[in-house]
């Protein structure tokens, strides 16, 4: 049975409640408990079809379990197809996936050969069924991602999963979602690789412009609709919450928040503190001063990884696969949803204020200490390197960045 719908702001931390926005019912799903139970609903659930996207798929327990919910699926009917990115789900060999195929579903792998397109990933991840309700968010397919232990693990010492966060979505909504599903499938199936069509498929889809936006970035000589949409909220905007895992964008965009103070407005940022990437972290902190300078108010996230990507300009909020950084802005495809509602907006500041209670404060003097000359060095190789390369390459790279 759901969660009675509410209109109280204040976000509760298990269960997640359901939120009204237009005809469309929301909910924010972040223990990792809870957005693996979502997931799973989400495809036990489905009755006539389901698509999935996923950057990351391991071949680990999660992997194999969700794998056989799949397979279960295809069995009773229902129509799977479902595609993962090349680079991100390396750990799993392609044979993997062929009790899927073997069952009756689809799969395919987001540019697998040497092409013009290999170094642009797809990083998006989500879940479509019957085409009325959807999962989106920044988790993959993972132990990590669930809390889930290793085979000589014992449960008891499994380290924290990642901080992440998913959005539950029912309505008319997931329609339009569904629609851009089968136009990426339709470019894997018959342009895979094919850097052109790829920049004209995400260069013309139509996000729509009310209370929701379903935003494409990705590769292109001009703006994505993406990273168009946040440039012109920070512009118009006087109050900016940003949590996100990888924090590197480039000047423009940087001066935009800064430009936050000089109207009044103010912005509070939450970042990593804990990765397996300290590149990213490396990255983020050359950026530090420029930001403190315009009194922005800058925190790191302490009790486990981070990757939550989720971004809110006064009423607008930003959920779904893109960090802040320039690969996720400009270079690789990535899925945002934009939804103007001020409740939402609130209930949504409501989690980022649990975060910000278990978050490190930077202050001015924090960061002079850090800023030693040898430390300015790794941190503006790792802001080249982590807008450079795929993230599954980086996070081999840490330069000596600590704590």
């Amino acid at each position: 049975m759901e969660s009675p719908t509410v209109k109280d702001p204040k976000l509760q931390h298990d269960p997640p409640q359901w939120f009204d926005v237009g005809e469309n019912r929301l909910r924010l799903v972040r223990a990792a408990s809870v957005r693996l139970s979502a997931l799973i609903d989400v495809l036990e659930a489905a009755e006539k079809n389901l698509r999935l996207f996923f950057y990351m798929f391991e071949d680990d327990h999660t992997g194999r379990r969700i794998l056989d919910i799949l397979i279960a699926a295809c069995e009773r009917g229902v129509a799977v197809e479902m595609m993962v990115d090349s680079f991100g789900s390396n750990g799993a060999p392609r044979s993997f996936f062929d009790p899927l195929i073997a069952a009756g579903g689809k799969f395919k792998i987001f540019s697998p050969r040497f092409s013009t397109s290999y170094f642009i990933r797809n990083h998006q991840k989500m879940i479509i069924a019957d085409d009325c309700c959807a999962l989106i968010g920044g988790f993959n397919i993972a132990d990590d991602y669930f809390n889930v232990p290793r085979p000589d693990e014992d449960s008891s010492a499994v380290k924290d999963s990642w901080e992440d966060l998913g959005l539950q979505i029912k309505g008319p909504e997931v329609v339009n979602l569904a629609s851009y599903y089968r136009l990426l499938s339709n470019w894997v199936y018959r342009d895979n690789g094919n850097m052109r069509s790829l920049r004209k498929m995400v260069r013309h889809w139509e996000a729509g412009n009310g209370q929701f936006r379903w935003l494409l970035g990705g590769p292109s000589n001009r703006l994505s609709r993406w990273a168009w949409a946040i440039k012109k909220d920070l512009e118009q905007g006087c109050r900016l919450d940003l949590v996100t895992a990888y924090f590197s964008p480039g000047q423009g965009l940087l001066r935009r928040i800064g430009g936050l103070s000089k109207r009044g407005g103010q912005s509070r940022i939450i970042l990593p503190g804990k990765t397996d990437n300290p590149a990213t972290i490396g990255a983020s902190r050359l950026l530090y001063g420029y930001l403190l300078k315009r009194h922005a108010r800058l925190f790191e996230y302490q009790p486990r990884r981070l990757h939550t990507k989720l971004v809110i300009v006064d009423d607008a909020v930003y959920v779904g696969s893109a960090n802040f950084d320039l690969r996720s802005l400009f270079i690789n495809v990535e899925m945002m949803l934009r939804i103007e509602d001020a409740e939402f907006a609130n209930h949504a500041r409501a989690l980022v204020d649990i975060l910000h209670e278990q978050a490190e404060a930077i202050t001015p003097e924090l960061h002079k200490s850090r800023r030693t000359l040898l430390n300015r060095i790794r941190w503006t190789i790792s802001y080249f390197v982590v807008n450079t390369l795929d993230y599954s390459v980086t996070r081999r790279l840490n330069f000596g960045v600590k704590k």
